[in-house]
Protein backbone atom coordinates (compact mmCIF):
# COMPACT_ATOMS: atom_id res chain seq x y z
CA UNK A 1 0.00 0.00 0.00
CA UNK A 2 3.30 2.59 0.65
CA UNK A 3 4.18 2.17 -2.92
CA UNK A 4 0.65 3.32 -3.96
CA UNK A 5 1.17 6.10 -1.73
CA UNK A 6 4.30 7.18 -2.63
CA UNK A 7 3.55 7.26 -6.05
CA UNK A 8 1.29 9.23 -5.98
CA UNK A 9 3.33 11.79 -3.83
CA UNK A 10 6.14 11.31 -6.70
CA UNK A 11 3.03 12.44 -9.48
CA UNK A 12 2.46 15.72 -7.23
CA UNK A 13 6.24 16.60 -6.85
CA UNK A 14 6.37 15.80 -10.64
CA UNK A 15 3.84 17.82 -11.25
CA UNK A 16 5.21 20.97 -9.07
CA UNK A 17 8.29 21.01 -10.70
CA UNK A 18 6.73 21.14 -14.06
CA UNK A 19 4.58 24.70 -12.97
CA UNK A 20 8.20 25.87 -11.23
CA UNK A 21 7.03 25.61 -7.53
CA UNK A 22 9.77 22.97 -6.60
CA UNK A 23 13.26 23.13 -8.98
CA UNK A 24 13.33 20.53 -11.34
CA UNK A 25 16.84 19.20 -9.52
CA UNK A 26 15.19 18.48 -6.16
CA UNK A 27 16.05 15.41 -4.66
CA UNK A 28 13.49 13.70 -2.82
CA UNK A 29 15.07 12.04 0.08
CA UNK A 30 11.47 12.18 2.16
CA UNK A 31 10.09 9.28 4.09
CA UNK A 32 6.64 7.55 4.06
CA UNK A 33 5.95 5.47 7.36
CA UNK A 34 3.22 4.12 9.70
CA UNK A 35 1.94 5.73 11.88
CA UNK A 36 2.40 5.34 15.68
CA UNK A 37 -0.95 6.76 16.48
CA UNK A 38 -4.08 5.29 14.76
CA UNK A 39 -6.23 8.64 15.05
CA UNK A 40 -3.00 10.05 12.62
CA UNK A 41 -4.14 8.09 10.07
CA UNK A 42 -2.50 4.59 8.66
CA UNK A 43 0.29 6.24 6.91
CA UNK A 44 2.43 9.81 7.36
CA UNK A 45 4.91 11.33 4.91
CA UNK A 46 7.15 14.34 5.86
CA UNK A 47 7.32 15.40 2.32
CA UNK A 48 6.06 19.02 2.48
CA UNK A 49 8.78 19.53 5.76
CA UNK A 50 11.34 18.22 3.34
CA UNK A 51 10.80 20.49 0.34
CA UNK A 52 9.73 22.88 2.26
CA UNK A 53 13.07 25.24 1.62
CA UNK A 54 14.04 24.07 -1.91
CA UNK A 55 10.08 26.03 -2.85
CA UNK A 56 10.58 28.83 -0.41
CA UNK A 57 7.13 28.17 1.35
CA UNK A 58 6.19 27.27 4.81
CA UNK A 59 5.56 23.61 4.78
CA UNK A 60 1.65 23.74 5.51
CA UNK A 61 1.22 26.48 2.32
CA UNK A 62 3.48 23.46 0.97
CA UNK A 63 1.57 20.37 2.01
CA UNK A 64 -1.65 21.75 0.68
CA UNK A 65 -0.43 22.44 -2.79
CA UNK A 66 0.45 18.91 -2.87
CA UNK A 67 -2.87 17.88 -1.85
CA UNK A 68 -4.03 19.71 -4.86
CA UNK A 69 -1.80 17.47 -7.14
CA UNK A 70 -2.46 14.19 -5.62
CA UNK A 71 -3.78 11.85 -7.91
CA UNK A 72 -6.62 9.98 -6.46
CA UNK A 73 -6.36 6.68 -5.27
CA UNK A 74 -8.57 3.88 -3.92
CA UNK A 75 -7.26 2.66 -1.29
CA UNK A 76 -6.79 6.31 0.59
CA UNK A 77 -10.31 7.27 1.99
CA UNK A 78 -8.90 10.72 2.52
CA UNK A 79 -5.29 12.57 3.56
CA UNK A 80 -5.04 15.72 6.08
CA UNK A 81 -2.50 17.91 6.78
CA UNK A 82 -0.87 18.09 10.46
CA UNK A 83 1.37 19.66 13.08
CA UNK A 84 3.90 21.36 11.52
CA UNK A 85 3.13 20.00 8.21
CA UNK A 86 2.95 16.41 8.08
CA UNK A 87 0.54 14.86 5.31
CA UNK A 88 -1.51 11.77 6.96
CA UNK A 89 -2.99 9.28 5.22
CA UNK A 90 -6.25 7.02 6.11
CA UNK A 91 -6.84 3.79 4.08
CA UNK A 92 -10.04 2.89 3.48
CA UNK A 93 -12.02 0.30 5.89
CA UNK A 94 -11.90 -2.73 3.04
CA UNK A 95 -8.19 -2.26 2.59
CA UNK A 96 -7.27 -3.26 6.17
CA UNK A 97 -8.08 -6.14 5.82
CA UNK A 98 -6.21 -7.01 2.63
CA UNK A 99 -3.60 -7.93 4.56
CA UNK A 100 -5.42 -11.04 5.50
CA UNK A 101 -5.72 -12.00 2.07
CA UNK A 102 -1.71 -11.43 0.88
CA UNK A 103 -1.28 -13.19 4.55
CA UNK A 104 -3.21 -15.95 3.25
CA UNK A 105 -2.25 -16.13 -0.18
CA UNK A 106 1.92 -16.18 0.56
CA UNK A 107 1.79 -17.74 4.00
CA UNK A 108 5.82 -18.71 4.91
CA UNK A 109 6.67 -16.40 1.99
CA UNK A 110 4.76 -13.48 3.32
CA UNK A 111 7.28 -10.53 4.00
CA UNK A 112 9.56 -12.09 1.26
CA UNK A 113 10.42 -9.53 -1.55
CA UNK A 114 12.69 -8.65 -4.27
CA UNK A 115 13.98 -5.11 -3.68
CA UNK A 116 17.60 -6.62 -3.04
CA UNK A 117 17.47 -8.86 -6.26
CA UNK A 118 20.36 -7.17 -8.39
CA UNK A 119 22.69 -7.91 -5.38
CA UNK A 120 24.71 -10.87 -4.94
CA UNK A 121 25.82 -10.71 -1.35
CA UNK A 122 29.22 -12.54 0.27
CA UNK A 123 29.00 -12.35 4.27
CA UNK A 124 31.74 -13.55 5.71
CA UNK A 125 30.77 -14.27 9.67
CA UNK A 126 32.45 -16.21 12.83
CA UNK A 127 35.67 -16.87 10.99
CA UNK A 128 36.96 -17.57 15.00
CA UNK A 129 40.47 -18.92 15.09
CA UNK A 130 40.47 -22.98 14.74
CA UNK A 131 42.34 -23.20 18.23
CA UNK A 132 39.70 -23.71 20.42
CA UNK A 133 36.00 -24.20 21.09
CA UNK A 134 33.62 -21.54 19.96
CA UNK A 135 32.92 -19.01 22.96
CA UNK A 136 29.52 -17.27 23.87
CA UNK A 137 31.01 -13.91 21.77
CA UNK A 138 31.57 -15.78 19.00
CA UNK A 139 28.12 -17.01 18.92
CA UNK A 140 26.87 -13.82 18.98
CA UNK A 141 28.53 -12.84 15.50
CA UNK A 142 27.22 -16.39 14.39
CA UNK A 143 23.59 -15.38 15.43
CA UNK A 144 23.87 -12.17 13.97
CA UNK A 145 25.82 -13.38 10.33
CA UNK A 146 23.07 -15.84 10.11
CA UNK A 147 20.25 -13.45 10.22
CA UNK A 148 21.62 -10.44 8.12
CA UNK A 149 22.04 -13.11 5.54
CA UNK A 150 18.79 -14.70 6.21
CA UNK A 151 17.21 -11.05 5.64
CA UNK A 152 18.79 -10.40 2.46
CA UNK A 153 17.57 -13.52 1.13
CA UNK A 154 14.22 -12.99 1.85
CA UNK A 155 14.53 -9.80 0.32
CA UNK A 156 15.53 -11.15 -2.74
CA UNK A 157 19.47 -10.70 -2.87
CA UNK A 158 21.82 -14.03 -3.59
CA UNK A 159 23.69 -14.41 -0.76
CA UNK A 160 27.10 -16.60 0.04
CA UNK A 161 27.91 -17.59 3.52
CA UNK A 162 31.37 -17.89 4.13
CA UNK A 163 33.89 -18.93 6.50
CA UNK A 164 37.34 -17.66 6.87
CA UNK A 165 39.25 -20.54 8.51
CA UNK A 166 42.71 -18.64 9.88
CA UNK A 167 44.94 -22.49 8.90
CA UNK A 168 47.87 -21.05 8.21
CA UNK A 169 48.94 -18.69 11.20
CA UNK A 170 50.66 -18.42 14.01
CA UNK A 171 48.07 -19.15 16.03
CA UNK A 172 47.78 -22.45 14.46
CA UNK A 173 51.52 -22.97 15.14
CA UNK A 174 51.17 -22.43 18.62
CA UNK A 175 48.00 -24.99 18.90
CA UNK A 176 50.19 -27.64 17.00
CA UNK A 177 52.99 -26.89 19.02
CA UNK A 178 50.72 -27.25 22.09
CA UNK A 179 49.63 -30.53 21.12
CA UNK A 180 53.62 -31.65 20.51
CA UNK A 181 54.07 -30.65 23.82
CA UNK A 182 50.96 -32.57 25.35
CA UNK A 183 51.99 -35.33 23.18
CA UNK A 184 55.66 -35.60 24.90
CA UNK A 185 54.26 -35.61 28.15
CA UNK A 186 51.43 -38.07 27.73
CA UNK A 187 54.33 -40.18 26.49
CA UNK A 188 55.21 -39.64 30.17
CA UNK A 189 58.50 -37.16 29.82
CA UNK A 190 58.74 -33.85 32.06
CA UNK A 191 58.31 -30.38 30.77
CA UNK A 192 57.39 -27.54 31.78
CA UNK A 193 54.57 -26.61 29.85
CA UNK A 194 54.33 -22.88 28.27
CA UNK A 195 52.40 -19.95 29.82
CA UNK A 196 51.57 -19.16 26.27
CA UNK A 197 50.82 -22.18 25.25
CA UNK A 198 46.82 -23.66 24.00
CA UNK A 199 46.19 -25.18 28.33
CA UNK A 200 42.77 -26.69 27.74
CA UNK A 201 41.86 -30.59 28.07
CA UNK A 202 40.97 -30.78 24.53
CA UNK A 203 44.90 -30.22 23.16
CA UNK A 204 45.66 -33.40 25.33
CA UNK A 205 42.68 -34.83 23.62
CA UNK A 206 44.54 -34.70 20.53
CA UNK A 207 47.45 -35.18 21.60
CA UNK A 208 46.13 -38.67 23.02
CA UNK A 209 44.28 -39.59 19.31
CA UNK A 210 48.29 -39.63 18.12
CA UNK A 211 49.56 -41.76 20.15
CA UNK A 212 46.59 -43.96 19.43
CA UNK A 213 47.23 -43.90 16.03
CA UNK A 214 51.10 -43.68 15.90
CA UNK A 215 52.53 -44.21 19.20
CA UNK A 216 55.92 -43.43 19.91
CA UNK A 217 56.67 -42.53 16.41
CA UNK A 218 57.36 -38.39 16.67
CA UNK A 219 58.84 -39.02 20.23
CA UNK A 220 61.98 -36.37 20.94
CA UNK A 221 64.37 -35.68 23.19
CA UNK A 222 63.40 -32.60 25.73
CA UNK A 223 66.60 -31.23 25.66
CA UNK A 224 66.61 -31.13 21.52
CA UNK A 225 63.29 -28.89 21.76
CA UNK A 226 63.85 -26.74 24.60
CA UNK A 227 67.51 -25.91 23.08
CA UNK A 228 68.25 -22.47 23.23
CA UNK A 229 64.92 -21.73 23.64
CA UNK A 230 64.73 -18.25 25.60
CA UNK A 231 63.30 -18.39 28.77
CA UNK A 232 59.92 -18.73 29.36
CA UNK A 233 58.38 -15.38 31.59
CA UNK A 234 58.41 -15.60 35.40
CA UNK A 235 55.40 -12.93 37.02
CA UNK A 236 55.57 -11.74 40.36
CA UNK A 237 53.57 -12.62 43.07
CA UNK A 238 52.02 -9.22 43.35
CA UNK A 239 50.12 -6.88 40.57
CA UNK A 240 50.61 -3.43 39.32
CA UNK A 241 48.48 -0.44 39.69
CA UNK A 242 46.44 -1.17 36.94
CA UNK A 243 46.04 -4.97 38.40
CA UNK A 244 48.76 -6.70 35.80
CA UNK A 245 51.11 -8.99 36.35
CA UNK A 246 54.58 -7.81 36.50
CA UNK A 247 56.92 -9.67 34.23
CA UNK A 248 60.04 -10.39 36.67
CA UNK A 249 61.93 -11.87 33.61
CA UNK A 250 61.75 -13.94 30.23
CA UNK A 251 60.02 -13.30 27.16
CA UNK A 252 56.36 -15.84 26.91
CA UNK A 253 56.46 -15.28 22.95
CA UNK A 254 59.97 -15.68 21.72
CA UNK A 255 59.74 -18.74 24.41
CA UNK A 256 56.96 -20.34 22.57
CA UNK A 257 58.32 -19.12 19.25
CA UNK A 258 61.92 -20.99 19.78
CA UNK A 259 59.61 -23.95 20.87
CA UNK A 260 57.49 -23.39 17.63
CA UNK A 261 61.32 -23.51 15.45
CA UNK A 262 62.84 -26.61 17.37
CA UNK A 263 59.71 -28.69 16.74
CA UNK A 264 58.91 -27.90 13.12
CA UNK A 265 62.79 -28.75 12.61
CA UNK A 266 63.04 -31.95 14.60
CA UNK A 267 59.88 -33.24 13.15
CA UNK A 268 59.97 -32.49 10.03
CA UNK A 269 57.21 -33.54 8.14
CA UNK A 270 55.72 -34.82 11.24
CA UNK A 271 55.12 -31.82 12.21
CA UNK A 272 52.04 -31.27 10.16
CA UNK A 273 50.16 -34.17 11.65
CA UNK A 274 50.29 -32.15 15.07
CA UNK A 275 48.94 -29.32 13.01
CA UNK A 276 46.73 -31.24 10.64
CA UNK A 277 44.98 -33.36 13.86
CA UNK A 278 44.67 -29.91 15.57
CA UNK A 279 42.71 -27.82 12.86
CA UNK A 280 40.81 -31.22 11.97
CA UNK A 281 39.42 -31.49 15.37
CA UNK A 282 39.00 -28.54 16.23
CA UNK A 283 37.74 -26.71 12.98
CA UNK A 284 34.69 -30.64 13.01
CA UNK A 285 33.99 -28.97 16.85
CA UNK A 286 33.19 -25.81 15.36
CA UNK A 287 31.50 -27.08 12.31
CA UNK A 288 29.31 -29.33 14.53
CA UNK A 289 28.66 -26.74 17.20
CA UNK A 290 27.79 -24.25 14.57
CA UNK A 291 25.02 -26.95 12.92
CA UNK A 292 23.41 -27.56 15.92
CA UNK A 293 22.78 -23.26 16.17
CA UNK A 294 21.45 -23.95 12.69
CA UNK A 295 24.20 -21.56 11.56
CA UNK A 296 25.31 -22.99 8.43
CA UNK A 297 27.72 -22.08 5.70
CA UNK A 298 28.24 -22.32 1.50
CA UNK A 299 31.73 -22.26 1.79
CA UNK A 300 35.10 -23.21 4.38
CA UNK A 301 37.37 -20.53 2.75
CA UNK A 302 40.98 -21.71 3.71
CA UNK A 303 43.62 -19.11 4.64
CA UNK A 304 46.41 -22.19 2.94
CA UNK A 305 45.24 -21.27 -0.37
CA UNK A 306 46.06 -17.89 -0.64
CA UNK A 307 49.52 -18.14 -1.50
CA UNK A 308 49.27 -17.40 -5.29
CA UNK A 309 46.87 -14.96 -4.80
CA UNK A 310 48.56 -12.68 -2.42
CA UNK A 311 51.76 -12.81 -4.49
CA UNK A 312 49.29 -11.54 -7.12
CA UNK A 313 47.68 -8.58 -4.60
CA UNK A 314 51.15 -7.70 -3.92
CA UNK A 315 52.32 -7.26 -7.60
CA UNK A 316 49.12 -5.20 -8.38
CA UNK A 317 50.12 -3.00 -5.36
CA UNK A 318 53.18 -2.52 -6.27
CA UNK A 319 52.73 -1.80 -9.91
CA UNK A 320 50.22 0.81 -9.26
CA UNK A 321 53.13 2.32 -6.59
CA UNK A 322 51.82 1.65 -3.52
CA UNK A 323 54.38 -0.38 -1.93
CA UNK A 324 58.21 0.84 -0.84
CA UNK A 325 60.89 -0.75 1.02
CA UNK A 326 62.02 0.70 4.21
CA UNK A 327 64.22 -1.45 6.93
CA UNK A 328 64.37 -4.59 4.92
CA UNK A 329 60.63 -4.56 4.84
CA UNK A 330 57.96 -3.95 2.26
CA UNK A 331 55.29 -1.74 3.35
CA UNK A 332 51.72 -0.66 1.93
CA UNK A 333 51.35 3.49 1.60
CA UNK A 334 48.12 2.83 3.21
CA UNK A 335 48.29 5.98 4.51
CA UNK A 336 47.47 7.70 1.00
CA UNK A 337 44.19 6.57 1.46
CA UNK A 338 43.45 7.72 4.82
CA UNK A 339 44.89 5.10 7.09
CA UNK A 340 46.73 6.84 10.05
CA UNK A 341 49.76 4.99 9.53
CA UNK A 342 51.20 2.52 6.72
CA UNK A 343 51.45 -0.77 7.20
CA UNK A 344 54.35 -3.90 6.82
CA UNK A 345 52.80 -6.21 3.73
CA UNK A 346 56.32 -8.39 3.94
CA UNK A 347 58.90 -8.86 6.17
CA UNK A 348 62.57 -8.50 5.70
CA UNK A 349 62.39 -12.61 6.45
CA UNK A 350 60.64 -12.89 3.85
CA UNK A 351 57.19 -13.51 5.16
CA UNK A 352 53.85 -12.40 4.47
CA UNK A 353 52.08 -10.34 7.06
CA UNK A 354 48.41 -11.26 8.67
CA UNK A 355 47.33 -7.84 6.39
CA UNK A 356 48.96 -9.25 3.16
CA UNK A 357 46.49 -12.42 3.90
CA UNK A 358 43.60 -9.95 4.65
CA UNK A 359 44.46 -7.99 1.40
CA UNK A 360 44.74 -11.17 -0.93
CA UNK A 361 41.06 -12.72 0.79
CA UNK A 362 39.35 -9.75 -0.10
CA UNK A 363 40.71 -9.36 -3.91
CA UNK A 364 40.15 -12.89 -4.13
CA UNK A 365 36.34 -11.94 -2.96
CA UNK A 366 36.06 -9.47 -5.50
CA UNK A 367 37.31 -11.38 -8.62
CA UNK A 368 34.38 -13.52 -7.63
CA UNK A 369 31.76 -11.22 -8.84
CA UNK A 370 29.64 -10.28 -6.17
CA UNK A 371 28.09 -6.72 -5.52
CA UNK A 372 28.49 -6.17 -2.07
CA UNK A 373 30.91 -7.91 0.58
CA UNK A 374 29.70 -8.25 4.25
CA UNK A 375 32.46 -8.71 7.15
CA UNK A 376 31.06 -9.27 10.64
CA UNK A 377 34.17 -8.71 12.92
CA UNK A 378 34.79 -8.81 16.93
CA UNK A 379 34.74 -4.87 17.83
CA UNK A 380 38.82 -5.38 18.65
CA UNK A 381 39.20 -5.18 15.01
CA UNK A 382 37.95 -1.74 14.47
CA UNK A 383 41.83 -0.47 13.41
CA UNK A 384 41.21 -2.94 10.51
CA UNK A 385 38.77 -1.22 8.02
CA UNK A 386 40.70 1.82 7.29
CA UNK A 387 43.75 -0.44 6.15
CA UNK A 388 41.61 -3.05 4.32
CA UNK A 389 39.72 -0.42 2.48
CA UNK A 390 42.48 1.23 1.88
CA UNK A 391 43.87 -1.94 0.16
CA UNK A 392 40.80 -2.00 -2.01
CA UNK A 393 40.69 1.31 -3.48
CA UNK A 394 44.60 1.21 -4.08
CA UNK A 395 44.06 -1.97 -6.37
CA UNK A 396 41.54 -0.29 -8.08
CA UNK A 397 38.34 -1.99 -6.68
CA UNK A 398 35.86 0.54 -4.67
CA UNK A 399 35.93 -0.40 -1.19
CA UNK A 400 32.16 1.10 -0.99
CA UNK A 401 31.64 -2.25 -1.53
CA UNK A 402 32.66 -3.46 1.52
CA UNK A 403 30.71 -3.33 4.65
CA UNK A 404 32.51 -4.31 8.31
CA UNK A 405 29.90 -4.70 10.93
CA UNK A 406 31.55 -4.67 14.17
CA UNK A 407 29.85 -7.01 17.03
CA UNK A 408 30.48 -6.25 20.63
CA UNK A 409 31.66 -8.41 23.20
CA UNK A 410 28.72 -10.37 25.75
CA UNK A 411 28.81 -10.43 29.11
CA UNK A 412 26.85 -13.38 31.20
CA UNK A 413 24.87 -12.68 34.36
CA UNK A 414 23.76 -15.32 36.45
CA UNK A 415 22.00 -14.61 39.41
CA UNK A 416 22.64 -11.22 39.34
CA UNK A 417 26.59 -11.64 39.54
CA UNK A 418 28.16 -11.98 35.99
CA UNK A 419 29.84 -15.13 35.13
CA UNK A 420 34.12 -15.10 34.80
CA UNK A 421 35.36 -15.24 31.27
CA UNK A 422 39.27 -15.88 30.62
CA UNK A 423 41.18 -17.08 27.23
CA UNK A 424 44.14 -19.14 26.73
CA UNK A 425 43.58 -20.85 29.76
CA UNK A 426 40.65 -23.14 28.39
CA UNK A 427 38.06 -21.95 31.20
CA UNK A 428 36.04 -19.84 29.07
CA UNK A 429 32.40 -20.01 29.01
CA UNK A 430 31.81 -21.99 25.34
CA UNK A 431 28.82 -21.49 22.78
CA UNK A 432 28.02 -25.03 23.28
CA UNK A 433 27.59 -24.53 27.69
CA UNK A 434 25.22 -21.33 26.66
CA UNK A 435 22.78 -23.29 24.11
CA UNK A 436 23.02 -26.38 26.67
CA UNK A 437 21.49 -23.90 29.18
CA UNK A 438 19.27 -21.78 27.90
CA UNK A 439 18.88 -23.74 24.36
CA UNK A 440 18.99 -22.38 20.96
CA UNK A 441 15.80 -20.53 20.66
CA UNK A 442 16.69 -18.15 23.79
CA UNK A 443 20.31 -18.08 22.04
CA UNK A 444 19.56 -16.95 18.65
CA UNK A 445 16.95 -14.40 19.73
CA UNK A 446 18.51 -12.46 22.60
CA UNK A 447 22.11 -12.56 20.53
CA UNK A 448 20.31 -10.41 18.10
CA UNK A 449 17.99 -8.31 19.68
CA UNK A 450 20.67 -5.72 20.52
CA UNK A 451 22.67 -3.54 17.55
CA UNK A 452 25.67 -5.40 16.78
CA UNK A 453 28.17 -2.53 18.05
CA UNK A 454 26.17 -2.94 21.80
CA UNK A 455 27.12 -4.59 24.20
CA UNK A 456 24.92 -7.23 25.33
CA UNK A 457 24.34 -8.17 28.81
CA UNK A 458 23.31 -12.06 28.43
CA UNK A 459 20.75 -12.39 31.68
CA UNK A 460 20.75 -16.40 31.58
CA UNK A 461 17.98 -16.36 34.26
CA UNK A 462 15.87 -14.39 32.25
CA UNK A 463 16.37 -16.34 29.23
CA UNK A 464 14.89 -19.44 30.99
CA UNK A 465 12.14 -18.15 32.84
CA UNK A 466 8.75 -18.49 31.70
CA UNK A 467 6.87 -15.04 31.77
CA UNK A 468 6.53 -12.31 29.68
CA UNK A 469 9.65 -10.56 30.63
CA UNK A 470 11.09 -13.57 28.53
CA UNK A 471 10.53 -11.83 25.10
CA UNK A 472 11.19 -15.07 23.15
CA UNK A 473 8.83 -16.98 25.34
CA UNK A 474 6.42 -14.45 25.41
CA UNK A 475 6.44 -14.85 21.04
CA UNK A 476 6.39 -18.51 20.90
CA UNK A 477 3.38 -18.21 23.78
CA UNK A 478 1.72 -16.54 21.00
CA UNK A 479 2.05 -18.80 18.37
CA UNK A 480 1.40 -21.91 20.37
CA UNK A 481 -1.71 -20.27 21.83
CA UNK A 482 -3.61 -19.81 18.31
CA UNK A 483 -2.99 -23.49 18.16
CA UNK A 484 -4.82 -24.12 21.42
CA UNK A 485 -7.73 -21.78 20.50
CA UNK A 486 -8.54 -23.35 17.17
CA UNK A 487 -8.29 -27.37 19.02
CA UNK A 488 -10.62 -25.49 21.69
CA UNK A 489 -12.89 -24.11 18.91
CA UNK A 490 -13.04 -27.75 17.15
CA UNK A 491 -13.95 -29.09 20.67
CA UNK A 492 -16.99 -26.63 20.69
CA UNK A 493 -18.04 -27.49 17.20
CA UNK A 494 -17.22 -24.16 16.14
CA UNK A 495 -16.29 -24.83 12.63
CA UNK A 496 -13.34 -23.03 11.01
CA UNK A 497 -10.80 -24.99 8.37
CA UNK A 498 -7.46 -23.42 7.92
CA UNK A 499 -7.82 -24.28 4.47
CA UNK A 500 -10.82 -22.13 3.63
CA UNK A 501 -10.00 -19.19 5.39
CA UNK A 502 -11.49 -17.05 2.30
CA UNK A 503 -14.66 -18.51 2.93
CA UNK A 504 -15.02 -16.33 6.60
CA UNK A 505 -15.86 -12.27 7.07
CA UNK A 506 -13.27 -10.21 8.01
CA UNK A 507 -14.98 -6.89 8.13
CA UNK A 508 -16.56 -8.11 11.73
CA UNK A 509 -13.02 -7.49 13.20
CA UNK A 510 -14.28 -3.99 14.46
CA UNK A 511 -12.78 -3.25 17.80
CA UNK A 512 -9.92 -1.32 18.29
CA UNK A 513 -7.33 -4.00 19.56
CA UNK A 514 -8.27 -5.69 15.75
CA UNK A 515 -7.46 -2.48 13.65
CA UNK A 516 -4.46 -2.13 15.59
CA UNK A 517 -3.03 -5.77 15.05
CA UNK A 518 -4.59 -5.51 10.93
CA UNK A 519 -2.51 -2.15 10.75
CA UNK A 520 0.54 -3.99 12.59
CA UNK A 521 0.28 -6.96 10.63
CA UNK A 522 0.60 -4.82 7.46
CA UNK A 523 3.50 -3.44 8.45
CA UNK A 524 6.01 -6.86 8.72
CA UNK A 525 7.20 -6.88 4.76
CA UNK A 526 8.66 -2.80 5.28
CA UNK A 527 10.30 -3.78 8.67
CA UNK A 528 11.53 -7.18 6.78
CA UNK A 529 13.20 -4.72 4.02
CA UNK A 530 14.20 -2.00 6.56
CA UNK A 531 15.93 -4.95 8.99
CA UNK A 532 17.62 -6.21 6.10
CA UNK A 533 19.13 -2.52 4.50
CA UNK A 534 19.89 -1.49 7.70
CA UNK A 535 21.74 -4.60 8.72
CA UNK A 536 19.58 -4.43 12.17
CA UNK A 537 18.06 -8.23 12.92
CA UNK A 538 16.83 -6.61 16.04
CA UNK A 539 13.71 -4.78 14.03
CA UNK A 540 12.43 -7.91 13.69
CA UNK A 541 12.88 -8.95 16.95
CA UNK A 542 11.26 -5.76 18.29
CA UNK A 543 8.39 -6.08 15.79
CA UNK A 544 7.70 -9.95 16.75
CA UNK A 545 7.66 -8.12 20.69
CA UNK A 546 4.78 -5.76 19.48
CA UNK A 547 2.87 -8.02 17.71
CA UNK A 548 2.48 -10.47 20.33
CA UNK A 549 1.77 -8.05 22.97
CA UNK A 550 -0.87 -6.75 20.63
CA UNK A 551 -2.28 -9.88 19.76
CA UNK A 552 -2.18 -11.06 24.00
CA UNK A 553 -3.93 -7.67 24.85
CA UNK A 554 -6.38 -8.29 22.63
CA UNK A 555 -6.96 -12.35 23.75
CA UNK A 556 -7.11 -10.91 27.76
CA UNK A 557 -9.32 -8.37 26.74
CA UNK A 558 -12.16 -7.73 29.58
CA UNK A 559 -15.86 -9.41 27.83
CA UNK A 560 -14.03 -10.26 24.46
CA UNK A 561 -14.82 -14.02 23.82
CA UNK A 562 -12.81 -14.98 20.75
CA UNK A 563 -15.42 -18.14 20.80
CA UNK A 564 -18.62 -16.66 20.83
CA UNK A 565 -21.29 -18.87 21.39
CA UNK A 566 -24.14 -16.13 20.30
CA UNK A 567 -22.71 -15.67 16.75
CA UNK A 568 -20.37 -18.34 15.00
CA UNK A 569 -19.33 -15.98 12.25
CA UNK A 570 -17.76 -13.86 14.86
CA UNK A 571 -15.95 -16.22 16.32
CA UNK A 572 -14.50 -17.56 12.63
CA UNK A 573 -13.41 -13.91 11.99
CA UNK A 574 -11.38 -13.55 15.51
CA UNK A 575 -10.12 -17.64 14.45
CA UNK A 576 -9.35 -15.97 10.66
CA UNK A 577 -7.29 -12.95 12.43
CA UNK A 578 -5.60 -15.58 14.60
CA UNK A 579 -3.83 -17.99 12.23
CA UNK A 580 -2.94 -14.84 10.49
CA UNK A 581 -1.05 -13.45 13.52
CA UNK A 582 0.57 -16.90 13.71
CA UNK A 583 1.51 -17.14 10.30
CA UNK A 584 3.44 -13.62 10.69
CA UNK A 585 5.26 -14.74 14.54
CA UNK A 586 6.49 -17.88 12.87
CA UNK A 587 7.41 -15.88 9.14
CA UNK A 588 9.91 -13.35 11.62
CA UNK A 589 10.97 -16.36 14.33
CA UNK A 590 12.24 -18.26 11.04
CA UNK A 591 14.25 -15.12 9.88
CA UNK A 592 15.68 -14.72 13.64
CA UNK A 593 16.73 -18.54 13.38
CA UNK A 594 14.30 -19.39 16.25
CA UNK A 595 11.45 -22.16 16.51
CA UNK A 596 7.94 -21.56 16.23
CA UNK A 597 6.24 -24.40 18.80
CA UNK A 598 2.55 -24.99 18.52
CA UNK A 599 2.40 -26.35 21.88
CA UNK A 600 3.96 -24.84 25.46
Amino acid sequence: MNTAIQAALNHAVQSLQSEGVLPSDWNNNSSLSRTKDRSHGDFASNIAMIAAKAAAMKPRDLAEKILTHLPEVSEISKAEIAGPGFINFFLNADQRFSVLDQIQAQKQQFGFSQVNAAKKVQIEFVSANPTSSLHVGHGRGAAYGMTVANLFEATGATVEREYYVNDAGRQMDILATSTYLRYLQLLGLELVFPKNAYQGDYVKEIAQSIIDQDGHAYSQEIAAVFNQVPADVEYADELDADGNKVVLSGDKEKHIDGLIQNSQQLLGTGYMVFHQAALTAILDDIKDDLGEFSVNFDRWFSEATLTEKIEEALQTLDQRGFLYEKDGNIWFKSTEFGDEKDRVVKRRNGQTTYFASDIAYHLNKLQRGFTDLVDVWGSDHHGYIARVKAAIDAMGYDSSKLTVLLVQFVSLWRGGEMVQMSSRSGQYVTLRDLRKEVGNDAARFYYVMRKSEQHIDFDLDLAVSQSKDNAVYYIQYAHARVNRMVNKAAEKNVAFDREKLNDYDASLLCLDAETEILAKLAAYPEVVIRAANSYEPHQVGNYLKELAALFHGWYNLDNLKILNDQDLAVSQSRLLLSVNVQQVLKNGLTLLGVSAPNEM
